[in-house]
């Protein structure tokens, strides 16, 4: 029994991301790299909504063990106005043919894979300073165009 009660979760958004084809790097001696661009995408939710910015993307490494770990940097501008930054870490695991079906656009159950974010956000708009304390998780799906998340912050009981 853990000593700390357990934090809540608050949602924050859901996001679609289009991405454009991965840049293949190749084999390293850290994994697989491939960088995904950012098309472009749309972020709702109830405190926050915006247009993701083009140009951002994913440095992801393809690792030795079959988890695709992600290292993503993306720019959103709001809809009233500021640019809120956005990075993270994610894994993307799950057996190699269902990993290859959901990028080629079939609807997988989110149950056969696994697909999680912890974003950190930075913000210069004053009304938005509290995402600059926030911790965030965030659940994952591959989509034909490219991914969508649901994320939420982890705010104290």
């Amino acid at each position: 029994m853990s000593k700390f009660p357990e934090p809540r979760l608050e949602h924050l958004y859901d996001v679609h991301v289009d991405l454009e084809a991965p840049q293949v790097v190749g084999q390293t001696p850290m994994g697989m790299r491939q960088i995904y661009i950012v098309k472009g995408g749309r972020l709702e939710g109830p405190k926050l909504k915006g247009t993701v910015l083009p140009g951002g993307g994913d440095w992801a490494t393809i690792r030795p063990d079959g988890a695709l770990q992600l290292d993503v940097r993306a720019a959103v501008q709001l809809d009233d106005g500021p640019v809120i930054y956005a990075y993270y870490l994610g894994i993307l695991f799950g057996p190699q043919d269902t990993i290859m079906r959901a990028l080629s656009g079939e609807d997988i159950p989110l149950s056969d894979y696994y697909f999680y974010i912890s974003p950190l956000f930075q913000a210069g708009a004053p009304e938005y300073d509290w995402l600059n304390r926030t911790v965030a998780i965030g659940r994952g799906k591959v989509v034909r165009s490219g991914i969508e998340y649901s994320v939420w912050a982890l705010v104290n009981p």
